[in-house]
């Protein structure tokens, strides 16, 4: 997703990837009267175990033992405060609403990106968010009353829904999308394995 390759420029990038995974991400669902939103957490803690000054490479470890080294961009704000042994938890969240809210007029699609680096003088971290709000036609309903297929501006996306939304929901109506992704670092003074 375009949000973790943003993040490796705009913070110190500790994504979810291969060998820092480790954790199951939890799935939570809320539902209100017109919407729900299903939200997806993964957070991945890893202790810093060399970092090189000169190429601004930081060597993560994690708890199962596996390594990868990240490049901080520099865009990293705070880079020089980090030091062997500090702790680096990521957290990256995924959620996805439906709202029922009926609308008339064009397809649409907006993005928003809000960044929230690290204090100038704290260690090295930040949240980086994005959100995009897709307006659409729903063009089908499976037969199990589960998924949707909307229409946007950009074409089709297959829609998990909450079968207790599409009582209301009809071929031919016009709903709202909201996506959103999160990853929020911190980095933490710890003592080196």
């Amino acid at each position: 997703m375009k949000i973790r390759y943003m993040l490796a420029a705009a913070v110190v990038a500790t994504t979810t990837g291969p060998a820092l995974a480790q954790t199951q991400p939890s799935v939570e669902i809320q539902r209100g009267n017109d919407t729900t939103t299903v939200t997806g957490t993964n957070t991945v803690i890893a202790t810093v175990i060399a970092i090189d000054p000169t190429t601004r490479t930081v060597t993560l470890k994690n708890r199962n033992g596996k390594t990868e080294e990240l490049k901080a961009g520099e865009q990293v704000r705070n880079f020089d405060q980090l030091k062997i042994g500090d702790v680096v938890t990521t957290e990256y969240r995924e959620a996805r609403s439906l709202s029922l809210r009926k609308t008339s007029g064009p397809r649409s699609s907006s993005e928003r990106q809000i960044l929230l680096p690290a204090a100038s003088g704290a260690k090295p971290g930040g949240t980086i968010r994005r959100e995009v709000t897709i307006v659409g036609d729903v063009v089908a309903i499976d037969a199990n009353g589960k998924h949707i297929t909307i229409r946007g501006p950009q074409g089709r996306e297959n829609v998990l829904v909450d079968p207790e939304q599409l009582r209301d929901i009809h071929v031919g109506d016009q709903v709202e999308i909201v996506r959103s992704e999160a990853v929020a670092i911190s980095v933490t003074p710890g003592v080196a394995n």
